[in-house]
């Protein structure tokens, strides 16, 4: 649900094929993005001597920080910011690289998540399992885009209120993740 708003925004004015084509780019963009995470991440931890713990603390941070500013937002006075019709739209593929695809339907905590994920995996049907969890995300990440604007009425009054209850599950699950890992390194 989290990438509704952001689509809303970055396609606010654009006709169908343009909001089509931007919703497949960034599901494209975010799926590679997670594949060479998947791939490449436990090798890259090692090669720095990263411990995968250090990794989840890390992510828990972000998590807790970007959750936290998402709360706290809440209570800011909203900021319009009308289009301005003279000035040419972004090209797709910048759009649905950033700020779609990066930062907000692969996060930071995300790629962590996937990294430790892959590299606790016992067998190549758990690494299986894992990407295709993914490939499920990414498609519902898909639908949900393509589907925005028939259901921006429903979207209107659902994601506030799903926004602030999620809102504060992640700064929940992002001391999770946090005190998770300083268990794992022993400092609790």
């Amino acid at each position: 649900f989290k990438i509704i708003g952001p689509f809303f925004k970055v396609t606010q004015g654009a006709d169908t094929r343009r909001t089509r084509q931007i919703a497949v780019w960034a599901t494209i963009f975010s799926a590679l993005a997670l594949l060479v995470a998947g791939l490449l991440g436990e090798s890259i931890l090692r090669s720095y001597g990263i411990p995968l713990p250090i990794l989840a603390l890390a992510g828990g941070i972000i998590l807790f920080l970007v959750a936290l500013q998402s709360v706290l937002a809440q209570f800011q006075p909203a900021q319009p910011h009308p289009a301005d019709p003279s000035v040419a739209p972004e090209p797709v593929m910048k759009v649905a690289m950033a700020p779609l695809a990066f930062p907000t339907i692969v996060t930071p905590y995300g790629i962590a998540a996937v990294v430790i994920l892959v590299a606790i995996s016992n067998s190549r049907g758990d690494q299986l399992a894992i990407g295709a969890a993914i490939v499920a995300i990414m498609a519902l990440n898909l639908i949900m885009m393509l589907a925005a604007r028939s259901l921006k009425t429903l979207f209107a009054i659902a994601l506030p209120i799903l926004g602030a209850v999620l809102g504060v599950v992640q700064v929940a699950l992002g001391l999770a993740f946090i005190d998770n890992a300083l268990r794992q390194l022993g400092v609790l």
